[in-house]
């Protein structure tokens, strides 16, 4: 039961225990620590509200005003509002609408002589950023008249060397000066500022003194800074067209859905192996980097962008070994237009806790970062992505960062906000930038039009397609033996053509070229020369030329001339002299190649093996099988499950749930605890439990049994009764808020609630 009078609140429990179910609720979701695990009732919530850790992890949420606000509120005391607008430079509904935020996250309570920060805030405040500078008050504060009078009696030069501590920090050394000494004793300006009070031993030092907070107000003319605290520090900007601005982030948001199905296309047949330590290699990052034909930045930012969208994950390969592969996911990515595509990566990135910034870097102990790893995360990432953003979002269109000085003024005002976390600030912005332009979210350091909504919850994905080129049907084959795709292919069409042919150069238009090992490797998975004369006359807008038919001709006439099979393995052959020119081949010695007859050698090479490295020496085999039919096979995609991610709004509701079973659970043992009895009852037997809960079940009376578990941990749970039969209670329970079972043999007490 709350118990505030007309002045205030006996304690924070108090204050707690008079707010409404979406107040507690809110409290629980901006600091979720004290959920875990559910609190017995107020009190114990009150005081895991005040734990050391628990603050700190608050006050990292808070912006600059609202540090200042409550460092004031830990320097005055107990106050009024009225006070703390007058120690704030800011404007007075700013401190109103601050001091409101800090009573809800329950860093501030009411009490009867005015406002209070909880205990244990002004060691969390600490002299970390954001703060005022001003040090918690003296164990026995000074009035405001004896600080004043102090000051002026103070020499010009211990007056001199305090305001220079107070300008720096707050904090100095004392060096040899005494700190125990009286005034008129003092030899130095140090001693005599001691001897005075102005400065104090800090406590659990050894020769440092600060500066008490009612002393530091006195200096600052009763103000706690000399600036003003509301104001967010403004962004440097320069002019640039937001057309300009949109069409260079949307062309870097389509290289990246093009390099992403590109990787995980290869990487579906052709898979990385997955280090012990569960990252990627750092000669497979480099093998990436000339797949994609991208720098190793941008290659670790692909692949961890892969990964964080749910469309790579590590599983089992051929060998057993581990692997990192497709997920299924990815093919149905494949099936969505290339704007839908590039939302769920941007999402992705955006949730995402992953420091691609750091891949190839060292850490302290000179070993270094590699993609994947499972170490290479942060929990601040996240917040300061979506931070970096938000304020690049306050510029308006057709304004970008300023080329010098754009990306300080984005780090200022991205700490206004978040001033105490994390230390390496500075560099995540600046990865934060990088990506964000490697991705489309940004362009020319402005964020783009269709971003905008990403930041704020919308659907960017009509925008972006309003910018992306259209996907072309067809290519222009011409005589040197290429084709050129004037534009972005459409997904199946680009996928077959990189089959048949292999990719020579990117850009405006992508130029593929045609050569005896590209047209095998289409005969290798099953293609005939009629649907390869097909396929090019159909996607070619200009006439196939004749070399190109030719090349396709001459090799579908040798594939198959020698044929592979298992003896080992056995090649066989019609042409005598296509044999006897393999095994005389130079290369072909460590094949343990042995002819037993004029059209047959056989191999002490397994097929897998013997297969590709025939094709190194320049042969087009083809598998057997045991009836002489040649086999056709396509080495299969692998794929991986898909990670079992909860979507914004499964999780959302997910989370509300927890909320409210808690909000549910605090209520309830709080109750239990007011109607506690204060001597112990006198445990009754099964059968006075089971009278007890007849009667309460006959009447529709709340009553609070005191229960043993199996574990004999004696708890006391506030329960309804539904039913009580064969010696079991069948109840709702309010703290777990669902209708639960109790032997009624471990019922030691019951006691009916009053006003039920």
């Amino acid at each position: 039961m709350s118990t505030r009078d007309d002045a205030g609140f006996r304690s924070l429990a108090d204050q707690l225990r008079s707010w409404d179910d979406d107040r507690l609720a809110g409290l629980l979701v901006a600091r979720p620590d004290l959920t875990t695990p559910a609190p017995h009732d107020f009190g114990q919530l009150a005081s895991r509200a005040t734990v050391r850790a628990s603050l700190a992890r608050a006050l990292d949420t808070l912006t600059r005003l609202e540090l200042s606000v409550l460092d004031a509120l830990v320097v005055a005391g107990q106050t009024t509002a009225t006070d703390v607008r007058r120690i704030i430079r800011a404007e007075p509904a700013a401190v109103d609408a601050t001091v409101a935020r800090l009573l809800d996250l329950a860093l501030v309570w009411e009490t009867r002589s005015g406002l209070r920060a909880v205990s244990g805030a002004a060691d969390a405040l600490g002299t970390g950023p954001g703060a005022s500078g001003l040090r918690p008050r003296s164990a026995e504060p000074l009035p405001v008249r004896e600080v004043t009078r102090r000051l002026a009696a103070v020499s010009p030069a211990a007056r001199a060397m305090l305001d220079h501590v107070a300008d720096h920090g707050g904090e100095a050394t004392a060096g040899a000066a005494r700190l125990t000494v009286l005034p008129e004793d003092a030899a130095t300006p140090a001693e005599e500022l001691v001897s005075r009070r102005l400065l104090v031993p800090r406590a659990g030092t050894t020769g440092t003194v600060q500066l008490p907070g009612e002393v530091g107000l006195a200096l600052r003319g009763g103000r706690t800074t000399t600036e003003r605290v509301d104001v967010v520090p403004p962004l440097a900007t320069a002019e640039r067209s937001a057309d300009l601005v949109d069409r260079a982030a949307a062309g870097a948001a389509f290289e990246l859905v093009r390099r992403v199905e590109l990787l995980l296309d290869h990487w579906g047949s052709h898979p990385p192996g997955v280090l012990r330590s569960g990252g990627l290699a750092v000669r497979d990052l480099k093998t990436v980097t000339t797949l994609l034909s991208v720098d190793q930045p941008t290659a670790a930012l692909v692949v961890e962008t892969c990964q964080a969208a749910g469309l790579l994950a590590g599983r089992a390969g051929t060998n057993g070994d581990p692997v990192w592969v497709p997920t299924d996911a990815f093919d149905t990515w494949l099936d969505e237009p290339p704007a839908a595509r590039w939302v769920t990566l941007a999402r992705a990135w955006l949730d995402s806790p992953r420091l691609p910034g750091l891949v190839g870097t060292r850490d302290e102990a000179g070993k270094t970062w590699n993609a994947l790893a499972p170490e290479l995360s942060s929990y601040s990432m996240a917040e300061t992505r979506a931070g970096t953003l938000a304020a690049l979002a306050t510029m308006p269109p057709g304004t970008v960062l300023a080329a010098t000085t754009g990306l300080p003024s984005l780090v200022e005002q991205v700490a206004w906000h978040r001033p105490r976390r994390p230390r390496s600030r500075t560099q995540q912005v600046a990865w934060t930038m990088t990506e964000a332009a490697g991705l489309g979210v940004t362009g020319l350091d402005g964020i783009a039009s269709y971003a905008r909504r990403l930041i704020g919850a919308g659907d960017p994905e009509p925008g972006l397609a309003a910018l992306l080129p259209s996907p072309v049907d067809h290519v222009l084959i011409q005589a040197d033996l290429t084709a050129v795709a004037p534009g972005p292919l459409e997904s199946a069409l680009a996928r077959s053509l990189q089959l048949v042919a292999d990719v020579e150069s990117r850009g405006g238009a992508t130029v593929y070229r045609f050569t005896p090992s590209s047209v095998r490797r289409a005969l290798d998975v099953g293609w005939t020369a009629v649907e390869l004369h097909d396929f090019l006359g159909k996607v070619s807008r200009t006439p196939v030329p004749q070399p190109l038919t030719y090349l396709v001709d001459d090799t579908v006439r040798t594939f198959g001339t020698i044929r592979v099979g298992t003896a080992e393995s056995f090649l066989r052959a019609d042409d005598e002299a296509a044999l006897s020119e393999l095994l005389h081949h130079p290369k072909a010695r460590g094949l343990g190649l042995r002819r037993i007859a004029p059209t047959v050698v056989v191999s002490t090479t397994p097929v897998d093996v013997l297969l590709p490295r025939l094709r190194e020496l320049g042969a087009a085999p083809v598998v057997e099988a045991a009836d002489g039919t040649v086999q056709v096979t396509r080495p299969d995609a692998l794929r991986a499950r898909s990670p079992r991610e909860r979507g914004p709004s499964v999780r959302s509701v997910r989370e509300s749930a927890r909320v409210a079973s808690v909000v549910a659970a605090v209520r309830s043992g709080d109750r239990a605890a007011s109607a506690r009895p204060t001597a112990p009852a006198t445990p009754l037997t099964p059968s006075g439990a089971l009278a007890a809960l007849r009667e309460a079940l006959e009447s529709g009376t709340t009553v609070l049994i005191g229960y043993v578990d199996n574990q004999g941990v004696s708890s006391d749970r506030v329960v309804d009764p539904i039913s009580v039969e064969g010696g079991s209670l069948t109840a709702r329970d309010h703290r777990a808020d669902d209708v639960r079972a109790f032997a009624v043999h471990r019922i030691t007490t019951v006691r009916p609630l009053s006003g039920t």
